[in-house]
């Protein structure tokens, strides 16, 4: 039965092995319960079959032995009432329903396989669900710890990368203040060089005023005109 190679593939496969390979076990989680959902639909209604199956093989085979055993018993009764050939006719039907009866114990055999296969596929897939179910809430949890720990990680290397730019503002800020301390000695300088100047502007004007001995020879000179 191709179904039941099928569904063996799926009592073998690794459930842990799956979510290894996920790129994003938080999805592959939920995808994985989808599947497994999916698959035990398909087993209930296969074990479902295969079980009718058993059952039906099942009384086959106990309506045969039923058949045989009354032919048996027939065979008996003929015997004892001296009908040699009713019980000869008697043990030629139960002959042929012997190798019948063959055939209908090979096939419940198989039936009977399949459906303990069957149903052991289906009680794997109901435990792996029960298990994932009771893990999904762990698992994804996890998942957002370790999200919100990348995120910090990448916070911190911005922060880290920040180095240069502080770095350009500090010699941005040195830079500013050596043209603060220019401008002040340039001020400094100008001032010194305002006060020279009027200095220089009022000694003019005293040195411009007549000399003492010049003011003595003219108010002699008057006192002798009599002025």
């Amino acid at each position: 039965m191709g179904v039941l190679k099928r569904f063996t593939d799926i009592m073998s496969a690794n459930i842990n092995a799956l979510l290894d390979k996920a790129e994003d076990p938080e999805k592959m989680v939920d995808q994985c319960l989808r599947d497994l959902e999916s698959d035990l639909a398909k087993v209930k209604k296969e074990t479902a079959s295969v079980m009718a199956e058993e059952s039906r093989t099942k009384r086959q085979l106990d309506g045969c032995n039923e058949e045989i055993d009354k032919l048996q018993k027939y065979a008996e009764k003929a015997l004892l009432a001296g009908n040699e050939d009713d019980a000869r006719k008697f043990l030629e039907q139960k002959g042929k329903l012997a190798s019948k009866q063959a055939t209908f114990q090979q096939a419940y055999d198989q039936a009977c396989a399949n459906a303990t296969k069957m149903r052991q596929m289906h009680d794997k897939l109901v435990r792996d669900i029960s298990d994932l179910n009771s893990r999904k809430a762990q698992i994804k949890a996890k998942v957002q710890m370790a999200k919100a720990q990348e995120r910090m990680n990448k916070m911190s290397s911005s922060i880290g990368d920040s180095s240069g730019s502080i770095s350009a503002f500090d010699r941005m800020e040195a830079k500013a203040d050596a043209m603060l301390d220019r401008a002040n000695a340039e001020a400094i300088l100008n001032e010194g060089s305002t006060d020279k100047d009027d200095i220089s502007n009022l000694s003019a004007k005293y040195d411009a005023m007549p000399s003492a001995s010049v003011d003595d020879e003219l108010a002699a000179l008057k006192s002798s005109l009599g002025i």
